[in-house]
Parts: C-alpha cells; structure tokens; sequence
C-alpha cells in the first residue's frame, strides 16, 4: 500500500479519506442530482424572466429605431424607403431569445427583404450612416466621442453625396467624425483635411498623412474632381463647394 499511494503512511492514510469522501458521494448521488436538477430549474426560470424582460424591451424600441432610421435615410436621399426591425423567437443564448433580422425597402413600392439581400452598396452605407447618426444622438451613445467612418460614401455620387457629406457635417457637431472619402462633395464640408499617400517604392512601405492648408485643400479637390492644376473651371468649382461648406 505504501509503495503504491505515495510511500508514507501518511499518504495511505490521506488516499483511504478521499476513498471515503468518493464512496460517501455515491451513496448520496440521487441527493446530489436532485439538488442540481432544483438548481438547473431555477436557472432556467431565471433566464426565462431576463429574456422575456429583453424581449419586451426590444419590441418596444424597435418600431422606434425603425421610424428614426426611415426619417434620417430620407435626408440621405432616401425618400420613400422603408426600414423594419423583426424579432423571431429563437433559443435563448447570451444575447437573449430573440433573432433580430434588418429588413429594408429602398424604395416604395418594393417588398422588404433583410438589408445584406435587398441593399446596394451605397444604400447599406447610408442605412449605416443612420444608425450611427442614431446611436450617436443627443449623447444617447455617451462613451462614443469618435465615429470613424471609411468611405461611408462607396457607391454614391451627387447630390446623395452631398446630403451624405451634410449629415456627417452635422454629426461632427456632437462629436468627431473621422472620415476617409473620394468625393469633393463630402471632403468640402470637413473642418480639418489630411492628405494620405502611400509610397510603394518604400521598403517597407511607407504611408504618409499630412494636414491640409485651405489653399492644398482646393487642390485636392480639384484633383478629386478630375482636373489639373491649370484647370479654371475645376479650381473655381472646388471654391465654390467649400464656400457652401
């Protein structure tokens, strides 16, 4: 015994407790799984009674996200878009018991479908563009004192582009908004411009951010507009769009 549990006495004597202690919970198993089966069902009732709390939350906040969307996509040139929140019950997890599915119409007279199938490109940036707008509202998202947008404007062009560079010049007012754009339309109304260049010659290679002077801001819209330097209609409307800034 002693060679084969520890080579003491001491060590024989502490295996025979715990033998003790084994045989002592076997005996008392039916206890023990009745205890636990209590202790499961009080669980579940438990979760149950956060999920259903959950729920009622979600129903409740949904048709209200869903009014405040459609209302901030009709600034973003959206007019007549519908926008719906759906909860399906589903098996409770640690984001609760409810599926929650996107569905949006972006125009009227469509059927709405879940927003990964039914939006564009430039429509799901601007569906982002009022979300974000939303969570970032009146302080309601108040740990959110940066929103970094990269090219929230894919997709879109003209006078959508500008209602997206006018909304984003609104949200900065509450917060910074870093955005990363190639339309002049939104990059105009920027308080701050950065120029990013990459140079592949570099090893490694090397990307260089520099700010702006109001006069190579007019430049680089110019250049984002298609023209070159010598270019007096570009030039004249690249001042024009940050004059309207």
């Amino acid at each position: 015994l002693i060679r084969k549990h520890g080579g003491t006495i001491d060590a024989v004597l502490a295996h025979a407790e715990a033998c003790r202690a084994r045989i002592a919970a076997q005996d008392d198993a039916a206890g023990r799984a009745a205890a636990l089966d209590h202790a499961l069902a009080a669980a579940l009732a438990d979760q149950a009674q956060v999920a259903d709390a959950l729920h009622r939350s979600r129903a409740a906040a949904a048709p209200k996200l869903a009014a405040a969307v459609v209302e901030g996509l009709a600034d973003l040139a959206m007019e007549g878009a519908s926008f719906d929140v759906r909860l399906e019950p589903q098996e409770p997890g640690p984001t609760g018991a409810d599926g929650v599915e996107i569905l949006l119409a972006p125009n009227s007279g469509v059927p709405a479908a879940p927003v990964r199938d039914a939006a564009s490109g430039g429509e799901l940036s601007r569906v982002m563009l009022a979300l974000l707008a939303i969570a970032g509202e009146g302080g309601r998202a108040g740990s959110v004192s940066t929103l970094v947008f990269d090219e929230i404007d894919a997709g879109i062009g003209g006078q959508t582009a500008r209602a997206v560079g006018a909304r984003l010049q609104r949200l900065a007012g509450e917060r910074q908004v870093l955005c990363i754009t190639h339309l002049p339309q939104v990059a105009s109304l920027a308080e701050r411009h950065f120029s990013i260049e990459k140079d592949p010659g570099a090893d490694p290679v090397r990307t260089t951010v520099t700010q702006l002077g109001e006069q190579q801001v007019v430049g680089e819209l110019v250049r984002m507009l298609g023209g070159d330097a010598d270019d007096v209609g570009a030039r004249r409307l690249a001042r024009e769009l940050r004059k309207a800034a």
